[in-house]
């Protein structure tokens, strides 16, 4: 009802007046008994006694509409807190028990239109989680899932349900990088071969806190049509890079031999040595920076043989410092020394490049049983998940004079063994870069060690 109606006796009125009739009453009933029995006291006792069962009576009837309210109010709140916000008061009063239940029943209205818009919110929210690409998985403090997308049932269990499941239950079909990516808490980027086809993932979780509860979120994005469309950009930026290299040295050298037949048709051959150093050193400028991109497009197949990871990590650290995490295995390794040592050498490079100390830089060798993991460690700047996602990418860089083939290189020598690159930011800050290098199952007996 309108909280504009008028009231007919506000409750304290109502109250007031029926203790004024009662003790009007009640004084001349009192007044009479001792009029008519002559005494005081026995017409009081009398009195009280008569009176006694009406006060109660009318006590009941004044308190029967505030417990009735009471009894309400305690209904629908139960209502409420079970999510239920369509139960309301019946106004039938015009004084202030009206006004509370007519502010009750405007509460209520409240909450349902509120609940009625974070319902729709939350349909929308899960309308867009659901058809999104990314698959997204949602897991409690006992890692068990409480959300998954459609696109994370489908990538982990066929597009059956997730929920309740312990999520390294669901990884088990999984590949092994995936699930090593998981266990890394942290961002990373990584490949695997998922129903016979190679693809590219990154994976970005986060921890936070939800209605007082821990929860982990994992985001994994396929990046494998995004990494060839930026292939396809990246070559085309590399051809406009040649021809513009190519243009400005050549334009330079057909002058020079032009000034060296005019001064050799002058006679004047005194002066054709500063020329033809001028040439020869345009020429080997032009012939760095081509075969910088010739040894990158030109990789040739790997020739494995057994390495020995004293001798190799000596070498290492000839060219970039670095410390040793654990001692390596010594289960010989089985793959082209040489390719897998430039790749190592570029890795080590961009460590001491990223920005930490070149104490923090180290080095970890691991056994895997099918193969090696060799993995750089460094405490820089990290990647952005913009910078992680393209970082394999030939000819990517963020560096001013970078060339962007280091880590392009070495997840191609990585491939070329059949392995893996993997990049993850550390926790605490910094950049680790895993090469997994696998050992072909006829090959373990002659590098195992007795």
């Amino acid at each position: 009802m309108p909280r504009s109606r008028i009231k007919t006796l506000s409750l304290r009125g109502k109250l007031a007046a029926l203790m004024f009739v009662v003790a009007t009453f009640a004084a001349a009933l009192g007044a009479g008994l001792a009029v008519w029995l002559q005494s005081l006291p026995l017409a009081v006792t009398l009195s009280a006694a008569v009176l006694l069962l009406p006060i109660l009576w009318l006590a009941a009837r004044i308190l029967q509409p505030i417990q009735r309210l009471l009894r309400g109010l305690a209904g629908t709140v139960a209502s409420y807190r079970e999510g239920d916000f369509s139960r309301s008061l019946v106004v039938e009063r015009n004084d202030e028990l009206g006004e509370l239940m007519i502010a009750h029943n405007e509460l209520a209205t409240a909450l349902r239109a509120q609940r009625t818009h974070l319902v729709q919110r939350e349909l929308l929210l899960d309308t867009v989680m659901q058809n999104s690409p990314v698959a997204l998985v949602l897991v409690d403090a006992q890692t068990r899932v409480t959300y998954a997308n459609l696109a994370a049932r489908q990538l982990f269990s066929d597009g059956r349900s997730l929920t309740g499941l312990k999520f390294e239950d669901s990884l088990a079909g999984a590949p092994p990088a995936m699930r090593r990516a998981t266990e890394e808490q942290a961002d990373s980027l990584f490949s695997s071969e998922i129903d016979g086809i190679e693809e590219t993932f990154h994976l970005s979780q986060r921890a936070f806190v939800l209605q007082g509860k821990p929860y982990r979120l994992y985001l994994l994005k396929r990046l494998t049509r995004e990494l060839s469309r930026q292939e396809v950009s990246t070559w085309k930026k590399l051809i406009r890079v040649l021809s513009h290299e190519l243009n400005n040295s050549l334009g330079p050298l057909s002058s020079l031999a032009h000034t060296g037949a005019e001064i050799a048709r002058r006679g004047e051959y005194a002066t054709l040595p500063t020329v033809f150093a001028a040439i020869a050193e345009r020429a080997e400028h032009l012939h760095q920076f081509v075969s910088g991109y010739a040894a990158f497009a030109k990789l040739p197949a790997p020739r494995p043989e057994p390495v020995e990871w004293p001798a190799l990590l000596a070498d290492l650290a000839r060219h970039h410092a670095f410390r040793l995490a654990k001692t390596p295995p010594a289960r010989a390794g089985w793959f082209d020394r040489a390719q897998v040592e430039q790749a190592l050498i570029n890795l080590l490079k961009n460590a001491h490049e990223a920005g930490g100390l070149p104490e923090d830089i180290e080095l970890e060798v691991t056994n895997l049983g099918d193969g090696h993991r060799i993995e750089v460690r460094d405490r820089g700047s990290g990647m952005n998940p913009t910078v992680l996602g393209q970082a394999l990418l030939p000819f990517y860089s963020t560096k001013r004079s970078g060339t962007g083939l280091g880590l392009a290189l070495a997840r191609e020598i990585a491939e070329a063994h059949g392995g893996r690159i993997q990049l993850a930011n550390r926790e605490g800050g910094g950049l680790s870069v895993a090469m997994d290098l696998p050992v072909p199952v006829d090959e373990n007996r002659l590098t195992d060690h007795p």
